[in-house]
């Protein structure tokens, strides 16, 4: 099985859920496939949104996956969940009611018009890193430096505050 880090975003309200529910549907609905095995979940952040500021902060988490999926159907998987959540692809950095993220995908590097492995700016983001550190401080991505060491360095320190522990 391959091991996988995705990465999770909200922050619009549905009518009958807010971006914390909205990321545990998430999880909810990526535990349940047959061929996906949910191992860690991240504590949930409050972050800054990156690009237009007239829109609320994100709801962001990472959680830990081992998959016999490829990572096409993987991605096609996620977009489900996404869809089935009332997402709407109006424009870059938009606000959302979920975003599901492939941040790494084992050791692959992946280059296609759809999907991009590791995701380009994972390393940039703190409400990214600050989750992922949690549940693997060990994990280095394809830069080789830690997690901790690239989370000291990031410019990009949107993180508000950590909402809760992992749900379970």
């Amino acid at each position: 099985m391959i091991i996988s880090y995705i990465g999770l975003g909200s922050n619009i309200a549905r009518a009958s859920s807010s971006p914390e529910e909205q990321l545990e549907i998430a999880v909810d609905a990526i535990s349940v496939h047959p061929k996906i095995s949910l191992e860690k979940i991240s504590s949930f952040y409050q972050s800054s949104p990156i690009g237009p500021k007239d829109q609320p902060d994100y709801i962001n988490a990472v959680v830990k996956i081992k998959t016999d999926l490829d990572a096409i159907t993987l991605l096609r998987y996620l977009q489900e969940i996404e869809n089935n959540n009332g997402r709407e692809r109006k424009y870059r950095w938009g606000p959302r009611t979920l975003d599901l993220d492939i941040l790494t995908f084992g050791d692959r590097t992946i280059r296609t018009e759809c999907l991009t492995v590791p995701h380009l700016e994972m390393e940039n983001r703190a409400f990214v890193l600050r989750p992922l550190l949690e549940i693997d401080p060990n994990f280095q991505p394809l830069s080789g430096h830690s997690s901790a060491a690239l989370l000291e360095k990031c410019t990009d320190q949107g993180i508000v505050k950590r909402l809760r522990g992992p749900i379970v």
